[in-house]
């Protein structure tokens, strides 16, 4: 039996890549040969990340980007040069950044406005790889964040649906679920954050399960068995699961 060809995507287009996970995926994911297309809101942040990873020998083009645009994304995924192997929609904000209606514009539509153009992209190609950041907040609906859960647990269906519709079209889709993770979202987040990981351990597991092809690439594990067991019980009996949290969303 021959091995599998190596994982190598050539050229990886990055939604959100200006700070957080997005930055630390960039950084992950740069290496000689590859071309990345890094978008983002913040063209100075974005710029400082492109250096990064160029000085680890990437080919980088920026695009600064609102996600929420479906023109502009469009546009931005199509004028990509030469095909694009892998998608991460990566872009998302937190209970913080606006209020329920914001949650939902960037975390769900903006979702949609990149993948649905990659999917046409790839679908001429005939091959291609997108990877969906959900959460593991998308398990249940936590008092403190209801908007951001269920915007995260639309994203991850979403992606889950997609996988068997696309792969017959040769284009495979992962749902990515990390747990919390530092970054500029989770730093004003006032309640307990169990296992708390750094952003750069937490690319690292995604371009693990990125290479293997995982449906669901959920972390950390100690984390992610107990809120799926947690998502499995009648809502009667947690409703007062998180409770004594404060609440995030304005």
């Amino acid at each position: 039996m021959r091995n599998p060809k190596p994982w190598n995507p050539g050229h990886v287009l990055l939604t959100g890549a200006s700070s957080g996970i997005g930055a630390a995926l960039a950084g992950a994911l740069a290496a000689p040969g590859r071309r990345l297309t890094l978008m983002g809101r913040d063209g100075a942040r974005l710029a400082a990340v492109a250096a990064l990873c160029a000085g680890k020998g990437a080919t980088v083009e920026t695009r600064a980007a609102d996600v929420t645009d479906a023109g502009a994304m469009r546009a931005a995924v199509e004028a990509a040069p030469g095909p694009i192997d892998l998608v991460v929609a990566n872009a998302g904000v937190s209970g913080s950044a606006g209020g329920t209606r914001r949650i939902f514009a960037v975390n769900l539509e903006g979702l949609v406005n990149t993948v649905e153009p990659a999917i046409a992209r790839m679908r001429t190609q005939g091959f291609g790889q997108i990877g969906i950041v959900s959460s593991l907040a998308s398990f249940k609906g936590f008092p403190n964040a209801p908007a951001y859960c269920a915007s995260k647990a639309a994203a991850r269906l979403y992606g889950e649906g997609l996988r068997g519709r696309l792969r017959p079209q040769g284009i495979a889709v992962s749902v990515i679920c990390p747990g919390f993770v530092r970054t500029p979202l989770t730093t004003d987040n006032p309640f307990p954050m169990p296992f708390l990981m750094e952003p750069e351990e937490a690319a690292r597991r995604i371009v693990e399960g990125l290479a293997a092809d995982r449906a669901r690439i959920a972390f950390p594990r100690r984390l992610y068995w107990p809120t799926l067991w947690l998502s499995l019980l009648p809502p009667g009996l947690t409703d007062r699961l998180g409770s004594e949290f404060q609440v995030k969303e304005k």
